[in-house]
């Protein structure tokens, strides 16, 4: 079965953090979608439907027989068992929302399972966290056992709902699962003196520092470093809050460095409503909502004390430094502050992008390298 996953013309919807990955990549909870369909569909090819200058990086496959699937829908059971059966010409749909799709598309069936979460804004991905996490831990952790966690650890709640991977650590740490369960990945490491409320994840090789204050839902990705205080947040992947400073209600992307003891506003002080720039409407819009904090694109780094104020929208690859607090839409390859903003010379963010990687071993690949050329250029 090849699952190609569609973008469904939500890429500016989901802004920054997916003018550099399909909507089908988005993390959140403890994984992406495609990883998602990989175990609920283990024998089948997953690709993407997505922008052209993306595909070279997130190729689409060129197998006749395949299936669409809206990106947007997280899959659960019955939606997993009802992709498997959809017939050729089938459409699978929720109301007036497609599913999934198969061929021309020309027969209508309408879903009547569990309904699934459904993202339709950024800010979705923190605010649907809390269900999706605690769907993917039982998802993960069904029928398995949990490596054995140390006694110098003290536990707050169910420690059933605690489950620790080969090789993870945690010592000398309080978790709380009252609210929550908390999972911790392969080769990960919460070190000593952390505080962490559930649901909580901390992916492959991502490590929490000593003294860290976690309020769920929080996802870390894998091989991620966050330190200090963090509530309700996702950083996606290879990015790095080592220190003091409050994050909240805030999306990072991946390769992504936050300076000792900055900050995210994600309160207005007069309790409205906030607004956020919109990629899609490339303005200003009113979210309805009362908590944001920063979204953050990849390859974007703050120096020590920065200060972002509510609901800031940072781009891709920005160098963000300086007293004050910096505007709230910070275009992609920007560099500087309050003060000033002047673009980030390509060549410059490339070189600055490949030393923070080679650290972990890595480099920007050509498909990387065209998404930096596109994005420079808008």
């Amino acid at each position: 079965m090849n699952i190609i996953l569609h973008d469904n013309k939500l890429h500016l919807r989901f802004a920054p953090l997916t003018l550099t990955r399909p909507v089908g990549d988005l993390r959140i909870g403890i994984l992406t979608n495609a990883e998602r369909w990989a175990i609920w569909i283990p024998e089948a090819t997953i690709s993407f439907q997505t922008e052209a200058y993306l595909s070279t990086k997130f190729p689409r496959t060129t197998a006749p027989d395949f299936i669409e699937v809206n990106a947007a829908v997280i899959p659960n059971e019955e939606i997993a068992a009802a992709l498997v059966h959809l017939g050729k010409d089938q459409q699978l749909m929720l109301g007036e929302m497609w599913i999934a799709r198969t061929g021309k598309a020309t027969e209508i069936i309408q879903f009547i399972g569990q309904e699934p979460i459904v993202l339709n804004q950024r800010w979705d991905l923190y605010l649907l966290n809390d269900q999706v996490l605690v769907a993917d831990f039982f998802l993960l952790t069904g029928g398995r056992e949990s490596q054995p966690l140390s006694e110098t650890n003290t536990v707050i709640g169910n420690d059933s709902l605690i489950f620790l991977e080969e090789g993870a650590q945690v010592e000398a740490s309080v978790l709380n699962t009252t609210s929550g369960p908390i999972y911790i990945a392969k080769a990960a490491e919460i070190m000593e003196g952390s505080l962490v409320r559930g649901p909580f994840s901390l992916g492959e090789h991502a490590v929490l520092k000593m003294g860290a204050k976690i309020y769920g839902a929080t996802t870390i990705g894998p091989y991620c470093k966050v330190g200090g205080e963090v509530s309700n947040s996702i950083f996606q992947a290879y990015s790095n809050k080592g220190h003091d400073g409050f994050l909240g209600n805030s999306l990072v992307g991946e390769w992504c460095n936050f300076g000792a003891d900055s900050n995210t506003s994600n309160l207005k002080n007069n309790y409205s409503s906030v607004r956020s720039y919109s990629y899609e409407t490339q303005s200003e819009m009113n979210t309805h909502q009362q908590f944001m904090g920063v979204c953050m694109g990849d390859h974007s780094k703050c120096g020590i004390n920065t200060m972002f104020n509510t609901a800031t929208v940072v781009g891709v690859s920005c160098n963000i430094y300086g007293g004050g607090f910096p505007t709230k839409f910070l275009p992609s390859f920007s560099w500087g502050g309050s003060d000033e903003l002047v673009p980030y010379k390509l060549d410059k963010a490339i070189e600055a992008a490949n030393q923070m990687m080679i650290r972990r071993g890595l480099r920007l690949t050509e498909g990387d390298l065209a998404i930096f050329e596109e994005l420079e250029q808008k």
